[in-house]
């Protein structure tokens, strides 16, 4: 199992700028891709990006393709989210997720998660 912390959130203006990072700890961190999911008051969990074990391969969600991106740094065991550009509509939890499927897309997909972090955009 892997465990998974995640910091940099916070409340910032529309047009703004956050970095989340991911902390993993326990197993190998290149063994899992890596995800972001978001989870705004009163709805379902939904993936935000994913990004493959190289770090190589990357998805995201439509509404935040070219204002989003994922990397890794898999020296330091850390994922990223680069948000700009962000929008009141971004606001949510943000969760940190690792899995070793075959896809990196779903929930389903990923088998660990980190605790959140809150993400509060002021229109």
């Amino acid at each position: 199992q892997v465990q998974l912390v995640e910091s940099g959130g916070g409340l910032v203006q529309a047009g703004g700028s956050l970095r989340l990072s991911c902390a993993a700890s326990g197993r190998t961190f290149t063994s899992y891709h890596m995800g972001w999911f978001l989870q705004a008051p009163g709805k379902e969990r939904e993936f935000v990006a994913s990004i493959s074990r190289t770090g190589f391969s990357t998805a995201y969600a439509n509404s935040v393709k070219g204002r989003f991106t994922i990397s890794r740094d898999n020296a330091k065991n850390t994922v990223y989210l680069q948000m700009t550009s962000l929008k009141p509509e971004d606001t949510a939890v943000y969760y940190c997720a690792a899995g070793t499927s075959t896809r990196y897309t779903r929930l389903v997909d990923f088998g660990s998660w980190g605790q959140g972090t809150q993400v509060t955009v002021s229109s």
